[in-house]
């Protein structure tokens, strides 16, 4: 504020000045000597009020926001309110110092009102405007606290009403005091008619173009600075930052686009975030379906293999642990099968209880999908058998499915169905009381490679549970560790 005011006594003194001797002899009485300790003192008065004011005003301000505290409703519209309050408190300055500067030299007469009404008419409004365009600047944090989290209302001068200031401080002003000197010179009031205007005028146009020059970079660096941290952000947002967020200190137009932005980026990672969340209970692959095809009751009948894990023993697992303690184990033990499924390209299609079914093939296809769940099946048989307490059983099996989405429009799943589920599950029972724990139909062996293929061997033939035709059993040709 202090700056402001003595920006606008430089600008109407730069223009007040070489009216001296130009003038009429009742108004010289505005530049004689025994003035010039006046005015010093009132200048000086005026930059240690405006200063006592802009404190006393911004003091509870400050006091929430150096201690970091939630602000309440009220001292949200207080702090929304200190850039008008210091412009207002800057106007008054000038209009009080004024005022009293001609209650000082009343012997002056008439024509001495002119000098100080032109002075008034001069400095209050460029204190006025400087006064906000810096504050604007210099409060933005205090402002971002203040409205964190609000909807932006037009509470400060918006873009088009900057803009008009800038005209107004750097063109209107300046062009409006030089054709007042000519009209007053035109009639002989306060100047006389002999009188050359070129140093009067030559000094209000230097007096524009250099004070012009700083109202001009603050106007714009007010609106551009925050555009500049919108298109920064937005850089980031795209090289895949979806955190970043700007300051939404500006309560104009531009508060409504740092706002919208943060709205936007908000809505971006909360998609994310669903995503995210959407793929972990689906599988990553049957996420990004639904999200091509929309939601759809459909599917295909594809060439896949399945695996289906059990855990052995669960019910007195449950009966003899604390729930904690069982809950960790079956972590534990999905955590690995997660993993070794995931690392052969393979889907968890759903946990059930102490099982997990996996598909290989669907929905993304894959060039040999037996031999992928066959290798995910003795990885498994390796790392579990190193975790205490789990005892397991492992089927696998391979053919023709239908995979896509099962159930109601409004709640629906992504499964596979078809014999070869059924037969891995069965293959999974019987694998509970085989010494390998791993079981596998002939038709994924079928299925399979060379090179896979020469890691197991055919045990022998039975009728699976539930089933009408015998299945041909293999299980892994080395024992596993």
């Amino acid at each position: 504020m202090s700056l402001a005011y003595v920006i606008a006594v430089i600008d109407a003194a730069a223009i007040l000045i070489p009216l001296r001797g130009h003038t009429s002899v009742a108004a010289n009485v505005d530049f004689a000597e025994k003035n010039t300790a006046v005015v010093l003192v009132l200048v000086a008065l005026g930059i240690v009020g405006v200063a006592a004011a802009g404190a006393v005003t911004l003091r509870p301000t400050l006091r929430w926001y150096v201690a970091g505290a939630e602000p309440t409703q009220q001292q949200r519209e207080a702090a929304m309110k200190i850039v008008g309050r210091q412009s207002v408190i800057l106007l008054v300055a000038w209009g009080v110092a004024g005022a009293i500067f001609a209650l000082l030299n009343l012997a002056g007469g008439s024509q001495f009102l002119l000098p100080i009404l032109l002075g008034m008419l001069l400095g209050g409004p460029a204190a006025a405007g400087m006064g906000m365009l810096l504050a604007q600047r210099t409060l933005r944090p205090i402002m971002g606290a203040a409205t964190l989290g609000l909807e932006p209302r037009l509470a400060v001068p918006g873009v088009l009403a900057r803009l008009v200031l800038l005209w107004f401080l750097c063109s209107a002003l300046p062009i409006g005091v030089i054709a007042a000197l000519v009209v007053l010179r035109s009639y002989g009031w306060l100047i006389q008619k002999s009188t050359s205007l070129d140093v009067p005028l030559l000094v209000v146009s230097l007096a524009a173009l250099l004070l012009g020059l700083p109202t001009m970079i603050l106007t714009s660096r007010s609106i551009s600075d925050p555009l500049d941290e919108v298109v920064d952000a937005m850089a980031e947002v795209e090289r895949g930052r979806i955190g970043t967020f700007v300051g939404a200190y500006e309560r104009s137009q531009i508060g409504r686009l740092q706002t919208g932005f943060n709205r936007m980026v908000a809505g971006l990672a909360e998609r994310d975030r669903l995503r995210d969340l959407f793929g972990r209970h689906v599988g990553a692959d049957v996420a990004q379906r639904a999200i091509q095809e929309g939601a759809s009751l459909s599917g295909d009948v594809v060439d896949a293999a399945v695996l289906f894990i059990d855990l052995v023993g669960s019910t007195r697992l449950a009966e003899s642990r604390p729930p904690q303690e069982v809950a960790r184990v079956l972590n534990d033990f999905f955590r690995i099968v997660v993993d070794a499924v995931d690392e052969h390209q393979g889907l968890i299609n759903k946990f059930a209880g102490d099982a997990a079914l996996a598909v290989f093939g669907a929905p993304l296809r894959s060039a040999d999908p037996a031999a992928a769940a066959l290798a995910t099946a003795r990885a498994l048989g390796t790392q579990l058998r190193r975790l205490p307490v789990v005892d397991f059983g492992i089927g696998v099996s391979a053919g023709r499915v239908f995979a896509g989405n099962v159930g109601a429009e409004n709640r629906y799943e992504y499964t596979v169905i078809g014999d070869a589920v059924n037969e891995a599950a069965r293959l999974a029972d019987l694998a509970k009381t085989s010494d390998r724990r791993i079981l596998c139909s002939a038709a994924a062996i079928d299925g399979a490679d060379d090179a896979e293929r020469a890691h197991w061997a055919e045990c022998y033939s039975t009728v699976l549970r539930g089933r009408s035709e015998a299945t041909h059993v293999s299980a892994p040709a080395t024992s596993l560790p």
